[in-house]
């Protein structure tokens, strides 16, 4: 199938607006792509980032008819409003095996390889972790995401409970288990997230030791390892909840923070748990410490 993609540049103010005309004009999807390469970090839960500079693109079906639609937006819109208009037609294709194609095997402290299915490493001394792109965060690509499993394949899970907060595709649960951990407790606030995770947790075989849970669901427990993959500003919200979550002399890992916001996470947690020193890979780091043991 052929589809029409239309993209337009505008501003922050004019982008919902746009968006919505091309929608009623047809547009069967239409998306943000930052213009100018402005970094926004932290967006709130459910916000949808507009930048100053938004590429508004829309996908409309072959039969649609192009340029009444440039002529419908260009009569509501000031020319300035338009900048760098552009059609083209591309084909359907399955999209996420696209993805895939620059989806490779990856390897995580000497331990642990994450790989697509159909590449799947068998080298002894590793354990290998079966992971497609999907429906939530979390292929261990990102940083935040390597640097959590580099944490987890660096240390010995034996018989551990281990929590991932905030879970995504539960890349991080599924490890924990196949690293040695006796049981892992996933917990997301996206339902997508759990469904995501018990279906990597299926293929991996390992389903019987994952339990996933949205946060107001998750029993009183508390584990000997927890992980938070999430953002800063949820980390220093969350850190009563977290903390609660940990057993005394448990280890506490913390990721999805950028290297600026590290004082203010450690902050957050400095009553409960002492850090050890940052790791950091390209602009992010992680913080692993251990959660003092009752007196």
């Amino acid at each position: 199938m052929t589809w029409h993609q239309i993209s337009v540049i505008t501003d922050k103010d004019t982008a919902p607006a746009l968006a919505d005309l091309l929608s009623d004009l047809g547009a069967v999807s239409v998306t943000y792509m930052d213009a100018e390469d402005e970094p926004v970090y932290e967006p709130g839960i459910g916000e949808t980032v507009i930048w100053s500079h938004t590429e508004v693109i829309a996908l409309f079906e072959i039969d649609a008819e192009p340029d009444l639609i440039a002529a419908a937006a260009r009569a509501k819109y000031r020319p300035e409003l338009l900048r760098e208009w552009r059609h083209e037609r591309i084909e359907d294709q399955p999209w996420e095996r696209a993805w895939m194609e620059h989806y490779h095997p990856m390897k995580f402290a000497e331990r642990l390889w994450v790989c697509p299915t159909g590449q799947e490493q068998a080298e002894p001394g590793t354990v290998c972790l079966t992971l497609d792109p999907g429906l939530a965060f979390g292929t261990g690509t990102h940083p935040t995401t390597a640097l959590c499993l580099e944490w987890l394949a660096g240390h010995d899970l034996t018989g551990k409970t281990l929590i991932d907060y905030g879970c995504g595709s539960g890349i991080l649960a599924v490890a924990g288990i196949l690293l040695g951990a006796r049981s892992a407790y996933a917990v997301d606030i996206d339902p997508q997230a759990l469904t995501a995770t018990e279906s990597n947790a299926v293929k991996n075989n390992v389903q019987d030791k994952i339990h996933c849970f949205l946060p107001e669901q998750l029993p009183a427990l508390q584990a000997d390892v927890v992980l938070a993959n999430i953002l800063a500003k949820p980390l220093c919200e969350l850190s009563d909840r977290i903390c609660a979550l940990l057993a005394p002399g448990g280890q506490l890992i913390l990721s999805g923070i950028l290297k600026e916001q590290s004082a203010s996470v450690v902050d957050a947690y400095r009553n409960a748990v002492r850090f050890q020193a940052p790791v950091q890979q390209e602009d992010w780091i992680l913080l692993a410490g251990t959660r003092s043991r009752a007196r």
